[in-house]
């Protein structure tokens, strides 16, 4: 498993010849890393004495959200892995044999089911990227001013994780014949990046303003 390799192997294998990982499980981690560097800020503010000093709406969210950083972070690492085998089932199908019509007809579909797949890895880990960039707010507005440029670098990781995912699925769904499906989806990636790109504009933002303040 990549994911329990160390840091240099995975570079290592991402920058051979060899196909994985690729793109969307180099996404996965970058995921990963964003949630971490998160719970840092959370691990770093907690701990503080001025913590006490928030609003307790605020603390209830800020510990809220770190539990579910936890287990983003979890799912984002073992997606780095998923993705790496996301493909197969294309592949598999692709090997299908295409001697008389029926086969024709069952390779196809099984092609087309197999681009489903791939793609449905992907979307759910921008998805996840998402949701981390919404539990970012809290800590980029009241964490520990201390790692401000901390919560920073893990808002951009969770839109670079968002976005080169999507890469991947965009270019799964151009094999898609399901003109319907194809158009759920376009809707869904579409979605998903303009909200994205809103928040990590808004708390960035946050993050300069504090940082120079």
């Amino acid at each position: 498993m990549f994911i329990d390799k160390s840091l240099k192997q995975y570079a290592l294998d991402t920058k051979s010849s060899d196909p994985t990982p690729g793109g969307g499980s180099v996404s996965a981690y970058v995921g990963t890393l964003s949630s971490a560097l998160t719970s840092m800020v959370g691990g770093l503010t907690f701990s503080k004495k001025n913590y006490s000093e928030l609003s307790e709406d605020v603390r209830t969210k800020m510990e809220s959200n770190a539990k579910e950083l936890e287990q983003l972070f979890e799912d984002l690492a073992n997606d780095v892995d998923k993705d790496t085998n996301a493909f197969d089932k294309v592949m598999e199908a692709f090997k299908m044999p295409k001697d008389t019509d029926e086969e024709k007809k069952s390779r196809s579909q099984a092609i087309q089911e197999g681009y489903k797949v791939a793609l449905e890895v992907p979307l759910k880990c921008a998805e996840k990227c998402h949701r981390v960039l919404e539990l970012q707010d809290v800590f980029a507005r009241y964490g520990n001013v201390n790692a401000v440029t901390d919560i920073g670098v893990g808002i951009l990781l969770a839109y670079s994780g968002l976005e080169g995912a999507l890469l991947n699925v965009t270019i799964n769904l151009g094999s898609i014949k399901d003109e319907e499906y194809k158009q759920v989806i376009s809707q869904k990636v579409s979605r998903l990046l303009s909200s994205a790109k809103d928040l990590k504009e808004k708390s960035l933002a946050i993050v300069y303003e504090r940082l120079n303040g």
